[in-house]
């Protein structure tokens, strides 16, 4: 980075080079710092846009909106599955339009699904299939983490890459939480009739996101990513290995957010004497406290992978979540053991504990995945010999962020596996999630056998083990 130009009104840098250490400390960290904090901050209100209707569900008692439990587990599912195929071409947008110029059209896209939501929350005579088509339209905000992270990944040298995406993309998941916070205090004083008061504060958050952008973040000359180095980073095994990962890491953590408080929701409306609004208010309590603790612990994710290595870290984080997901199964086993009815305390507290360990787990594995793909590809770029190490240094970034991209999009649509294999669960016999809970322990189970053949196992006959592990 010996020179940084920049088009006057035009907020364009070329000849970024975040590897120049000296030119780094003298002030390409503070570009990098400000474009990482807009980022985050419209990243931020695109996944509580994305997840709007983990909240709205709370708002529908089905006596007025005649949809019950296995309907909404629909609802949630829909925005998860648009936003991870959105994630493709999101990825793409980076390269062909800037990452500034990207970041301000996809903030006031948003403006879309909450227009649309708050226009139809408000006539409960809606059929099904027109909340189905609003709620997918909130998947608009669920392509703004592959732009964000695909954007960054390019701003930061590889010695910062993990903090930083960890960062970024743990300062962009606690937007789940936060709306729900939101959600919570709405029903906490006007009841669950009042959802247009979410609606509108996040409408005025979207203006602040996309004018923040428009000021002070920046277009780099060097985004390359594209839909043919996404083609061809799927060349790579490494590729299909770290999508199956980010399935069970980041799907977890954006399944379980739009699902666990509908999981609450309904263990509290069989205790005796409970209305549905009264249901309602105890689940919004409990529920943002998963996707709170979760979205903090990815940061730490990345860091701890800085430090200890990323398949060491996604590795212990894969047998923790088994272990969770064995306690839920225990758990959800004694209550279909039971006479059914009200959930007794201890049952609740198992569960509440479960899913809450697996919120703060699966955010340390995000964190710990995504640092491994920047290192998977800087290890593969020292082979290319037929390259510069200033050509070798931008294959690596193009891949890394054609493969975030596609990880993330892939990732995501385990979120959609999740809320179906619970809608699926529920509508069997039993009426209860403990079938989609042991899905969900066999699930960790198969990422611990992949993680550990992969990129954590030792040599063995003279060969020596994939070439991420030591500096992953």
């Amino acid at each position: 980075m010996p020179k940084i130009r920049t088009r006057p009104g035009q907020h364009h840098i070329a000849d970024w080079d975040p590897e120049d250490v000296p030119a780094w400390q003298a002030g390409g960290k503070k570009i990098a710092r400000r474009n990482l904090i807009w980022s985050i901050f419209v990243e931020h209100i695109g996944f509580s846009v994305w997840s709007i209707w983990s909240v709205m569900v709370l708002f529908m008692p089905t006596a007025v909106y005649h949809i019950d439990a296995a309907g909404k587990f629909l609802l949630v599912a829909m925005p998860t599955l648009v936003g991870a195929v959105l994630r493709l071409p999101y990825t793409t947008a980076v390269a062909r339009f800037g990452g500034r110029n990207w970041t301000i059209v996809s903030a006031l896209v948003l403006l879309i699904p909450l227009l649309l939501t708050l226009y139809f929350m408000a006539h409960p005579g809606t059929s099904f299939t027109t909340f189905m088509i609003v709620a997918a339209v909130a998947g608009f905000g669920g392509g703004n983490f592959a732009s964000s992270m695909t954007n960054i990944n390019a701003f930061y040298p590889q010695r910062h890459k993990g903090w930083a995406l960890g960062l970024n993309a743990g300062g962009g998941n606690i937007g789940v939480p936060v709306i729900q916070l939101v959600g919570l205090l709405v029903i906490a004083t006007l009841g669950n009739r009042s959802p247009s008061v979410v609606c509108a504060v996040y409408l005025v958050l979207v203006g602040v996101a996309a004018l923040g952008a428009a000021l002070f973040m920046d277009n780099l000359d060097n985004q390359k990513s594209n839909a043919r180095s996404m083609l061809e980073v799927l060349r790579f095994p490494d590729s299909w290995a770290i999508s199956f990962l980010y399935i069970g890491t980041f799907g977890s953590f954006i399944g379980y957010s739009f699902a666990f408080g509908q999981i609450l929701q309904i263990n509290f409306l069989a205790a005796p004497d409970t209305t549905a609004a009264g249901a309602a208010l105890h689940a919004a309590q409990i529920a943002f406290i998963g996707p709170l603790l979760g979205s903090l612990s990815r940061p730490i994710g990345g860091w701890l992978a800085d430090r200890l290595g990323g398949g060491k870290i996604t590795l212990y984080s894969f047998v923790a979540m088994a272990v969770f997901a064995g306690i839920l199964v225990i758990a959800g086993t004694r209550h279909d053991g039971t006479t059914r009815g009200a959930t007794s305390g201890g049952i609740m507290v198992a569960y509440v504990i479960g899913f809450v360990a697996l919120f703060i787990i699966s955010g340390i594995g995000n964190g710990s995945v995504y640092k491994m793909i920047p290192v998977i590809f800087a290890a593969k770029s020292i082979r290319l010999t037929d390259m510069t190490s200033v050509e070798a240094a931008a294959w690596a970034r193009t891949m890394s962020g054609a493969l975030i991209g596609i990880a993330g999009a892939v990732g995501a649509l385990g979120g959609v596996g999740i809320n179906l294999v619970l809608r699926a669960s529920y509508a069997g016999a039993a009426k209860s999630a403990t079938m989609a809970f042991w899905v969900f322990l066999g699930f960790y189970v198969l990422c611990v056998a992949l993680t550990w053949l992969a990129y954590v196992r030792p040599a063995t006959h003279g060969r020596p083990a994939r070439e991420t592990v030591p500096v992953a």
